[in-house]
């Protein structure tokens, strides 16, 4: 245990420099790696929306779902926008270890089951995402992706109340 400890603590001091470096492009890593973070989200947001339509037993799970999809696609092209602005790279494609730990196994519920497992996990994505682009909106270098991050903010925060309301049985 204290062996696992130390290891994540040299890696994570490690990689703390990252945090303020540039990329050849000039933007700063932390830039990037939000861009990398909510391109991912969107994607896989709007990729579980559809599979809630079809996968979902709920009418209201399913109604959740196509909100999703449409605000996620929309928010993806904002982002796109953004980041070519900043000169930062986006990402085109759910990435191999999203698809793995979120899309997979989703994939394989159906019904009841599902409509529990993805309130779940709206709930804790979306609590996730609000405290990320928060301090993006405070910290992003760039101030279109400053301004691109506080604008998505009452999005998200209408997606957590709705999935809070889903779990409450509104």
């Amino acid at each position: 245990m204290n062996r696992l400890v130390t290891t994540v603590c040299c890696l994570a001091l490690c990689a703390a420099p990252v945090f303020g470096q540039k990329n050849e492009k000039g933007a700063t890593m932390r830039d990037q790696q939000f861009v990398d973070f909510a391109a991912q989200t969107d994607m896989v947001e709007a990729n579980l929306g559809q599979l809630a339509g079809t996968n979902g037993d709920a009418q209201n799970v399913k109604d959740f779902g196509a909100m999703l999809s449409t605000d996620h696609t929309s928010d993806y092209g904002a982002l796109a926008t953004v980041a070519q602005q900043a000169k930062l790279t986006m990402p085109t494609a759910i990435d191999s270890e999203h698809n793995k730990v979120m899309i997979d196994p989703f994939q394989k519920l159906k019904g009841a089951a599902f409509d529990k497992r993805f309130i779940q996990e709206m709930i804790a994505g979306h609590t996730k995402a609000i405290a990320m682009y928060k301090k993006e909106a405070g910290d992003a270098e760039n101030p279109a992706l400053k301004s691109y991050a506080e604008q998505a903010l009452p999005t998200l925060q209408k997606h957590l109340d709705a999935a809070k309301g889903l779990e409450a049985g509104k």
